[in-house]
């Protein structure tokens, strides 16, 4: 058994259940998001349009990609299936959102998104590391 399956082992017997009720919500979360996205895509183009300058063709993929990447990776989340690669499709996303939409100067309004923003990248980076846990589906029975 080589180092790679013993710290797998090992995070497997020692993956609290409470961290798997997160990565749940962590998905709920980000369905709702992209479901939002979905339902006001024309003011997330709007804002894109005012934020970067790109094409109008490049504006819709990037939109459609934020949307769809929400909803797919959050329902991945939410049955733990491909945690890791669901995490990984998330995380520029919500860089982009750090630093190109929430960089507005209004961090200390009341709500302030930036907040939400960055927790939700934190989570997304601590899952993309431990994986998705005990109560998750399983692809295969190795």
């Amino acid at each position: 058994m080589n180092i790679v399956q013993r710290v797998e082992l090992w995070g497997d017997r020692h993956h609290p259940k409470w961290l798997d009720i997160i990565r749940i919500a962590l998905g709920i979360f980000l369905c709702y998001k992209g479901i939002q996205f979905l339902n006001n895509m024309s003011s997330m183009i709007d804002v894109m349009t005012n934020k970067v300058s790109f094409g109008s063709f490049t504006i819709v993929m990037l939109s459609n990609y934020v949307a769809f990447a929400h909803l797919l990776g959050g329902a991945l989340l939410i049955l733990g299936i491909l945690t890791r690669f669901a995490c990984l499709i998330q995380i520029p996303i919500l860089l982009g959102a750090i630093f190109l939409i929430n960089s507005s100067g209004d961090l200390l309004k009341p709500f302030s998104e930036l907040y939400l923003a960055i927790l939700v990248l934190l989570l997304l980076i601590y899952f993309l590391i431990i994986g998705n846990g005990p109560w998750a589906f399983k692809l295969s029975d190795k």
